[in-house]
């Protein structure tokens, strides 16, 4: 009797017969797609396979170790996200990846040889081996360039300074809109606001500052304390805003010359509040139209008619003529139109502008979700960088990104040192101090079904859907207030009527 022998079908399909070899043929796809090199080993291509396994291997333990990290600490995710050394080797590495696999991949096809597949099971092999291809492609090609782009974002934007540690566990931060533009010299902030968030729970409080506060005072340890040891108290053009100008004329005497004004204004809110300022964030105005428009623009509710006027004149600094009109009711603002609504002077007060500055900041906090930021990435760090500047540094970012997500969960107490609370030209600062001292102790103590709109001493909440955005006592705001610019000696109480500006 003669001895049947055996012949291996992976290396010699044509002895096989045709069910084994379609079997044979999707095997060794699988294969390559989950281990690419383990089909050039299976072929006894040594030097390539261990090339191409090494390759696998590494970036399946990386894989692993990484799933393992983000389940046991949700903020390793954002580091992976945010640190510039991490996305710099990804930038690299996800290419050979993707080189490796390809490479395999039609490796594995040519030792598959189509030849032997029936006609039917090539039809549907050559099929998935084309979405496999596309699949692999596209993804690493569309990863590596959001990866190259995330990293240029981290380098542009932040700093590379040490880190600083929360104050009284709470994290304050300045937020200031520049409106340094043609014709103008130096940066005047336009807008001001100190952000204090409690670093464990995320809880919020946002305090409003005017521009137009006046005498305010320096920290003894300020360069600009011995130049002003009695308060900026040279009359109605030594305002808040003109603190940050004072900051770039002694830059010499700032430990950081290039950023004196934006520490000299940090002084001050830091001397007016009570709080020590840890960081900043500057928004270019200009660049924030640019930003919002990455976005694709940003919905809100207005309570009155908000004029559009022409240009500014540079020497004064007034607008023109009104040519146009921002509705009430529910809108949605490209970036043009946005910052008109957070800027537009007349017919109001700058306590009404601080309202509208608060809503579209709330708007954009509520309305830069995820989905929005995957979507629009591209267009959202490129304008980023040219919309704001800041000195936290690139390595807090990943701590910062999670707190952001606790901040977006939580009611945001606001308060505004706007009258009746201060009288911006003759303010009292021991009474401001308490005010904000009051707020972030009612902020930490409040559970979170507790941090309602109250305004108790101008307190609001602003993440409702009908919450009232308030300039002074029971949740009012001055959106019908008429004329007035918020210069020095505007110490006008706003109205009674109640606030409709809200992020739907």
């Amino acid at each position: 009797m003669a001895e049947t022998r055996y012949v291996d079908p992976i290396h010699h399909p044509s002895y096989a017969s045709q069910p084994t070899r379609d079997v044979r043929a999707w095997v060794l796809l699988l294969v390559t797609v989950f281990i690419p090199g383990a089909v050039q080993l299976l072929f006894r291509a040594r030097r390539w396979a261990k090339v191409s396994l090494s390759i696998t291997a590494f970036t399946w333990i990386l894989a692993i170790v990484a799933a393992i990290m983000i389940l046991i600490d949700r903020q390793f995710l954002f580091t992976i996200g945010t640190n510039p050394f991490l996305l710099t080797f990804l930038t690299i590495w996800l290419p050979v990846i993707g080189v490796n696999w390809i490479v395999c991949l039609f490796d594995s096809l040519r030792r598959i040889k189509l030849v032997t597949l029936s006609s039917r099971a090539r039809k549907r092999f050559v099929a998935a081996f084309s979405v496999l291809v596309l699949v692999v492609v596209g993804p690493l090609a569309w990863g590596t360039t959001l990866l190259d782009s995330q990293r240029g974002l981290m380098s542009d934007l932040f700093a590379s300074g040490k880190a600083a540690q929360p104050v009284d566990g709470r994290y304050n931060i300045l937020l200031m809109g520049s409106d340094a533009g043609k014709g103008r010299t130096g940066i005047r902030p336009d807008s001001l606001s100190l952000v204090s968030i409690d670093a464990d729970t995320g809880k919020p409080v946002i305090v409003g500052l005017p521009r137009n506060m006046q005498n305010v005072p320096f920290p003894d340890d300020s360069p600009l304390h011995k130049h002003y040891p009695q308060g900026f108290n040279c009359g109605n053009e030594c305002l808040l805003n003109a603190v940050f100008q004072q900051g770039e004329r002694h830059k010499d005497e700032f430990e950081n010359p290039k950023r004196a004004g934006e520490q000299a204004t940090m002084d001050a809110v830091s001397a007016i509040t009570g709080v020590e300022v840890q960081y900043f964030a500057m928004i270019n105005l200009k660049g924030f139209e640019k930003l919002i428009d990455s976005l694709g623009g940003i919905t809100l509710v207005s309570g009155k008619r908000v004029p559009i006027s022409s240009k500014v004149d540079p020497t004064t600094g007034e607008h023109g003529p009104v040519k146009g009109w921002i509705e009430p009711g529910e809108q949605t603002l490209d970036g043009y139109h946005a910052l008109w609504f957070a800027r537009s002077r007349e017919f109001s007060s700058d306590y009404e502008r601080m309202v509208r500055q608060r809503c579209v900041q709330t708007a954009m906090v509520k309305q830069l979700d995820p989905a929005t930021v995957l979507t629009r990435y591209q267009s959202i760090a490129k304008a980023t960088p040219g919309a704001v500047s800041t000195d936290i540094p690139s390595s807090e970012v990943d701590m910062f990104v999670d707190l952001a997500l606790k901040v977006k969960s939580q009611k945001i107490v606001s308060l505004d040192l706007t009258p009746p609370n201060v009288t911006p030209s003759h303010p009292d600062f021991d009474a401001a101090r308490s005010l904000v001292a009051d707020k972030i102790e009612e902020s930490s103590q409040a559970s979170e079904s507790d941090t309602t709109s109250q305004s108790a001493a101008g307190g609001v909440s602003g993440a409702g859907v009908d919450a009232g955005l308030d300039l002074g006592s029971d949740s009012t705001t001055d959106l019908s207030a008429q004329g007035g610019t918020g210069g020095g000696d505007d110490d006008s109480r706003p109205s009674e009527e109640k606030a409709i500006c809200y992020v739907p």
